[in-house]
């Protein structure tokens, strides 16, 4: 059965979404820059995902892109929410008004529509707005992609989560399990709030192996140990396995940071010590980072790249900007080397080109070692013990 199906917002869930789905049918992308809807009009992507460029260059879709919720929502089976929800640290929550307003808009203009949250929300929200809205229309489903591999991790899901036991429920999992390639893709109907802890616990654990290996890195580097090898022999247990271990300056990207410190505040009022630990966990690392780097008494020092992984075009909240603030605190001079920026300055700091980089600085910071440092590797700081994410 084909469906009229709006997602709002194409950023990396949003869009890897829309294209997934406008292989069966008819998507109509919504999104308030009018940059990005040019861009996707024109068959390009506004996002770094070779998977999504592909498919939009190839053509063959059934997808549409506006600025206008009156052309987006009239019509609309189901309606697919990939909004921002940015952490507010004064609050303790994540901004969920983009939401909010999407639902009810929605609500307004196409009532009949399920209202699918693809965004990360607090613990409990979805039923919070089921009841400010007057409807069980709108459903919870955690999204569980990674950026610049987002549209594959659709089309080869590892789980389909969806916050609701009954038929929306079930067609709405039908819809996004259909869709993918695999026969057989796992499928779990909750409760809401049980979807939304789901999301939030998965990624802070994630957050948590990071933190331990980048611990274990730490304890290793001060002692003067071989940290491969206490990770190999760490790894080879199959309860503990061999991936997710390369240690790094610290956890970070959109979704880490902001979902420990979320999952952080819903345990106001119940007992936990580890869930604090995670989110301290990494300003420690950062903090040790630093150290490290000041020790070699840099007169210079020279950040390669502020993106999290390789093939990502995104640095929010990347950790090694967190290392190079703490840098430029000392009074130590720092260069940045990133093609993304499009500005000649970051936080104050020279944005050069790579052989710029090379020729003046006396440490280079990179989280991850790449071939186009190989001929400087003596003068490159970096705690990247496999090669890989």
């Amino acid at each position: 059965m084909t469906h009229r199906i709006c997602v709002v917002g194409t950023s990396y869930v949003g869009l890897s979404l829309a294209v997934l789905l406008a292989r069966q049918h008819d998507v109509v992308a919504y999104d308030i820059a009018p940059e990005r809807v040019e861009l996707l009009r024109a068959g390009r992507s506004p996002i770094h995902d070779p998977d999504i460029e592909e498919q939009l260059r190839s053509g063959g879709l059934r997808l549409q892109a506006t600025t206008d919720p009156r052309e987006a929502y009239p019509g609309s089976d189901v309606v697919i929410v990939a909004t921002p929800t940015n952490y507010d640290e004064q609050t303790n929550y994540f901004d969920t008004s983009s939401v909010e307003q999407v639902a009810r808009d929605v609500v307004g203009l196409e009532p009949r529509a399920t209202v699918v949250v693809k965004s990360t929300v607090p613990v409990g929200f979805t039923q919070g707005l089921r009841e400010q809205l007057g409807t069980d229309q709108v459903i919870f489903s955690p999204e569980f992609l990674r950026e610049g591999r987002a549209l594959h991790d659709n089309l080869h899901p590892s789980r389909v989560v969806v916050g609701d036991r009954g038929p929306a429920g079930e067609r709405v999992a039908r819809l996004l399990a259909d869709a993918a390639l695999d026969d057989e893709v796992p499928v779990l109907l909750t409760g809401s709030t049980e979807a939304e802890a789901i999301k939030l616990f998965a990624n802070t654990y994630l957050a948590m192996r990071v933190a331990y290996f980048n611990e274990l890195d730490t304890y290793a580097a001060t002692h003067g140990l071989d940290p491969r090898e206490i990770i190999d022999g760490v790894g080879l247990d199959p309860r503990i396995g061999t991936h997710y271990n390369n240690p790094s300056f610290g956890y970070g990207g959109y979704c880490l940071p902001k979902d420990t410190k979320q999952l952080l505040a819903n345990y106001a009022d119940v007992p936990q010590t580890l869930i604090r630990a995670i989110v301290d966990a990494n300003t420690t690392r950062k903090d040790f980072v630093a150290t490290d780097i000041l020790a070699r008494e840099p007169r210079v020092v020279g950040i390669h790249r502020l993106i999290m992984k390789s093939g990502s075009d995104n640095f929010r909240s990347s950790s090694i900007q967190g290392v190079m603030k703490r840098i430029k605190a000392k009074g130590v001079e720092v260069l940045v080397h990133e093609p993304e920026l499009g500005e000649d300055t970051f936080y104050g700091s020279p944005v050069v080109s790579l052989e710029e980089l090379k020729e003046r600085a006396d440490v280079i910071v990179a989280n991850r070692r790449v071939p186009e440092l190989a001929d400087v590797a003596d003068r490159v700081y970096t705690r990247d013990l496999f090669g890989s994410d």
